[in-house]
């Protein structure tokens, strides 16, 4: 009976040492593939590897030696080891995960298979952004991710910062608010030009020596006091390098430009002016980009026209106002201002759709029957004369109302909006109704409330027949010659089923069945899941998982199709005066109306990546200054609890999402003092190692807030059940 146990011992013995072995091998192996090109004998090995036990030293040699056999390791006649393997060597760009590693997404994915891992200590002062040369790894690592190191920094993304200044007896620093700069930057006193303890600055990274842990700056611009809204708003505004004003020189050729419509013009244009016209927008908008004409016609049929503001017209190429325009490329929408593409003499006044003004645009007039079918189109110029202006509140009062102007008019393009969007659905077609946040700000900026925007089927109405003429528009120049002439599409790829199948496991994670078995049945199943969550505490957060999953949204001279709105073509038409896309489109359009020879697509193509990279950073501001105010909202109500629900779990946290406020706020793990939690990756969860309490994604929590962070836009989160309240933590410099 005792031989039975020794020898069951043995054999488990047997398999630790096996698997040290392996372990201890595949650490070796890691270390010289690292330093491929060095050599290393024993004892430095040893050392490098911060080995210490007497038994792991005495397996050294022995797998060193087998290392040898397999061909793995080479070994020369002074028993000094090297790598034999040939490492992949490619340049990407860095991605900052938290501080302690970072990705590199490789610029050639053919060359390496998936993103790149490298630990902090192999970054070689890389930042998130940088462009860099990496070595790869022949051996993947214990997460069986490719790893790699960075051997420079072939190219910074930025050498200037916002953060605020922090001043102690021995010297400064900058505490950036980039998320994903981890890094403080320290500045000589002399070089703070002229700022104080706890003022936002911009700061210029000057010099980042060999060894030093972190970088040195100087301080270029003082912005204000940290917390102002003012400075804050810069703050974010610098941060993503959107221009604080408009140039002179552009100014200066918007006003020169004459508010006349010549009789010469008009003649070249159809013209709409006696037929019933309207613009329907936002209540506080001022750049009326698009208005809708109707007619009935004799045959019965009706007459439906998408009238877009001629901005090219007006904007010439080669010009100061033609290159301001495509530099931003796009209007910005922050919390409490706009950053517009054009000057507001442009924007607001010479090109703006208003009311009881006559107006050059660029139109798609369509005639329909009475189920919304389209029987013709014409695509051309126009001259309009807008018989009303509407804000999207009064226009549905008067389809609700059934009263009020032209609130028959309405009523059918609403009627006929609905089918034209049941036929875009049936087609495949996806229905993301994103929540968005709209705050109620008093006259310095403060938050006096938080509003859930409301999509009505006015909003609805003014998407279908934009969406329309984009459609059209783009059909109409691919089918002149058979997709061969330069355009500006905007695509949208099919989702990659691995990450539809990630999502698949989130929404079962709250409850709801997502069937993705049939790769083309995508469209009908997201459409039944975003139908099934309308109105539930989840509906936020699986929407955006959603988003996420899917491929972005882009400008490309390829037409590609777009798969959220099964369409073969499409095209963005129907808002030049905020975005550059729809101005380069106009400029095509009419030069194929003309019979123009068609442009080299490579020039085109640059300006659609311009575009694109644009777009994400006006989104990316808009969506933190958004984040800036609910931080700012949450901190004026810590003392309450809040319902939640659990929207993503880490091995370092909670994420929350507030569901009155839709703000999201994170319970670190390190503050969770009932019981060590461990990550359970797999099923998305964290699990108590004593109480086996579990924490699940979609779990429906009470939270209160315990400390919220503007500078970096954070709000700390406790479970409302512990009574302990957390004081708020001492931030170290990093």
């Amino acid at each position: 009976m005792g031989r039975k146990s020794d020898r069951k011992k043995t054999s488990k013995n047997r398999g630790e040492n096996q698997t040290d072995a392996a372990s201890l091998a595949r650490r070796i192996l890691q270390f010289l593939d690292a330093n491929f090109g060095e050599e290393f004998n024993s004892k430095q090995i040893i050392k490098k590897l911060e080995i210490r036990d007497a038994l792991t030293k005495g397996g050294v040699e022995p797998v060193l030696s087998k290392l040898v056999e397999a061909g793995s390791v080479s070994r020369n006649p002074r028993n000094y080891y090297s790598s034999t393997q040939d490492p992949e060597f490619i340049e990407g760009i860095v991605d900052f995960v938290n501080p302690r590693f970072a990705f590199i997404t490789p610029l050639d994915p053919e060359k390496v298979d998936g993103d790149i891992l490298i630990k902090e200590a192999d970054l070689k002062q890389a930042l998130d952004g940088d462009k860099v040369r990496v070595m790869v790894y022949p051996l993947k690592g214990k997460t069986g991710r490719v790893e790699g190191k960075v051997l420079e920094v072939v190219e910074r993304s930025r050498d200037e910062y916002v953060g605020r200044v922090e001043i102690s007896p021995r010297f400064a620093f900058i505490v950036p608010d980039f998320k994903k700069m981890h890094k403080d930057i320290f500045v000589h006193r002399g070089a703070l030009n002229g700022a104080v303890h706890g003022e936002k600055v911009i700061v210029k990274l000057t010099e980042w020596r060999e060894g030093d842990k972190n970088p040195t700056g100087e301080v270029i611009r003082v912005l204000g006091k940290a917390g102002e809204h003012e400075v804050e708003i810069h703050s974010i505004m610098a941060e993503f390098g959107l221009p604080f004003e408009y140039p002179e020189e552009p100014e200066k050729e918007a006003e020169a430009i004459s508010e006349k419509i010549t009789a010469k013009e008009i003649k070249k244009r159809k013209d709409f002016r006696d037929i019933l016209t309207f613009t329907i927008d936002p209540a506080d908008a001022k750049d009326f980009d698009d208005a809708i004409s109707y007619r009935k016609l004799e045959n019965g049929n009706h007459e439906i026209g998408v009238h877009i503001a001629d901005v090219t017209h007006y904007v010439q190429p080669n010009t100061a106002l033609e290159k301001e325009a495509y530099n931003r490329a796009t209007s910005v929408y922050l919390v409490d201002r706009t950053i517009p593409m054009l000057p507001e003499r442009l924007s607001n006044g010479l090109c703006s759709l208003r009311p009881n003004e006559d107006k050059l645009t660029f139109a798609c007039v369509f005639e329909v029957d009475d189920e919304a079918n389209v029987k013709k189109h014409w695509i051309g110029k126009t001259v309009i004369h807008s018989d009303r202006r509407y804000a999207y509140e009064d226009a549905q009062e008067n389809i609700d109302n059934q009263s009020g102007d032209y609130f028959e008019e309405l009523t059918l393009l609403n009627v006929m909006a609905k089918k034209v969007r049941q036929r875009r659905f049936k087609h495949g077609a996806v229905n993301f109704e994103t929540v968005e946040v709209k705050f109620k700000l008093d006259e310095k900026g403060k938050p006096l409330g938080l509003v859930i925007k409301e999509r009505k089927d006015i909003h609805k109405l003014i998407e279908e027949f934009m969406l329309l003429a984009n459609k059209y528009v783009a059909e109409f120049i691919f089918n002149k010659n058979k997709g061969k002439d330069t355009f500006v599409y905007r695509t949208h790829d099919s989702p990659d089923m691995e990450r539809l199948d990630t999502f698949s496991g989130f929404a079962k994670r709250f409850g709801h069945e997502f069937d993705i078995q049939n790769p083309n049945n995508v469209s009908n199943a997201l459409n039944k899941l975003m139908e099934e969550i309308q109105g539930k505490p989840e509906q936020n957060v699986l929407e955006q998982l959603a988003i996420r999953s899917m491929a972005k949204a882009k400008y490309t001279t390829e037409p590609k199709g777009h798969f959220g709105l099964a369409f073969a073509h499409y095209s963005h038409f129907t808002s030049p005066i905020r975005r550059y896309p729809d101005m380069m489109v106009h400029r095509l359009l009419e030069l194929y109306l003309e019979n123009g020879k068609s442009p080299d697509a490579e020039a085109w193509e640059q300006k659609c990546v311009h575009s694109s990279e644009r777009e994400k950073r006006a989104a990316d501001a808009e969506r933190a200054s958004i984040k800036y105010k609910q931080v700012e909202f949450m901190s004026l109500a810590e003392d309450k609890d809040y319902e939640g629900i659990v929207a993503g779990i880490t091995e370092w946290g909670v994420f929350v999402e507030i569901t009155e406020t839709k703000c999201e706020g994170m319970i670190r793990v390190q503050d969770m003092d009932d019981d060590y939690y461990d990550f359970d990756q797999k099923n998305m969860r964290l699990v108590g190692s004593k109480t086996k309490k579990m924490i699940t994604l979609g779990d429906k929590v009470k939270v209160r807030v315990v400390n919220t962070d503007i500078d970096r836009r954070t709000i700390d989160l406790e479970f409302a059940d512990n009574n302990d309240r957390k004081k708020p933590r001492a931030r170290p410099v990093r």
